[in-house]
């Protein structure tokens, strides 16, 4: 099943996407989003609507972020070894952490926003892991059952603002910079994330391509060191590292630029698209 977010007409709105378009959900259910159903244990009722009638085409709606109002996200750094290796940085027993912001998602199709601050606009194509239930200390054998689905995202960072200090948020959560979706995959139909392969693609040019077998910290793991900081809500979204192949590390770099489109695409799940704008 895939679930999505979106406003019509100015007003916010979560459904399910079908072959036809999007079923509204929140004409047909009682919680007003997609974070309220799934702390609702709501997933089953959705399902019942599989048959529905589209309500909207898929591309007449205004995509927003998977889940626009999170309790937190956690985004993981350095966490596959071809990126930890063109940063010339070491592995780390722990994950890499750090938080962005809700304010700074966009969702499908909606620009990547260019700060004017900056040129070193870079993207990183990355799995989100959506939580579904709540967990405290979650043992790593059953991590994955606190997982209502997946989704792509592209943690868009603004470099130079991130080497400003040692603390990676300055350059992690500018407004617009980040984009998820364009729908989450729910996890019943995603048994084994490890079988995921993801790819970024630049106007048509692949720059990152990778399975997720090959993150340093596998999701389980992450799920369980997350929740012993503090409880996993639903509607948390922990975005999972991203591979090699980042602007950044290439000679000459690879910045995103006004009129650039980026993709970022992952298997069972679809594609999250993206133009970039620079900001006025």
């Amino acid at each position: 099943m895939k679930l999505c977010s979106f406003t019509k007409d100015g007003k916010a709105g979560y459904g399910l996407v079908t072959d036809s378009g999007i079923v509204d959900l929140g004409k047909r259910l009682p919680e007003p989003t997609l974070r309220d159903l799934l702390a609702a244990d709501g997933l089953a009722r959705a399902a019942t609507f599989a048959n529905a009638p589209a309500d909207y085409a898929f591309d007449a709606v205004e995509q927003a972020p998977v889940i626009p109002n999170p309790d937190k996200i956690i985004c993981v750094g350095l966490n596959y070894h071809a990126h930890i290796e063109e940063t010339g940085r070491e592995e780390t027993v722990n994950p890499v952490l750090f938080a962005r912001y809700a304010g700074s998602q966009i969702g499908h199709e909606q620009a990547l926003i260019k700060p004017l601050e900056s040129d070193e606009f870079d993207y990183e194509g990355e799995l989100a892991v959506i939580i579904g239930k709540e967990g405290r200390r979650i043992p790593e054998a059953n991590a994955l059952d606190f997982v209502a689905g997946y989704a792509c995202y592209n943690d868009g960072s603004v470099r130079d603002w991130q080497k400003h200090t040692h603390q990676f948020m300055p350059g992690k959560t500018f407004a617009g910079t980040g984009a998820f979706g364009p729908w989450m995959v729910t996890a019943d139909e995603i048994p084994d994330p490890t079988t995921l392969h993801l790819q970024t693609r630049l106007n048509g040019e692949v720059v990152q391509d990778t399975g997720l077998n090959l993150l340093v910290t596998s999701i389980p793991r992450l799920i369980a060191y997350c929740s012993t900081i503090l409880p996993l809500l639903p509607g948390d979204v922990i975005v999972s590292g991203t591979p090699g192949g980042v602007g950044a590390r290439r000679k000459p770099p690879l910045w995103m630029r006004d009129g650039d489109v980026c993709e970022v695409e992952i298997s069972s799940i679809g594609t999250l698209r993206n133009p970039v704008k620079a900001e006025a």
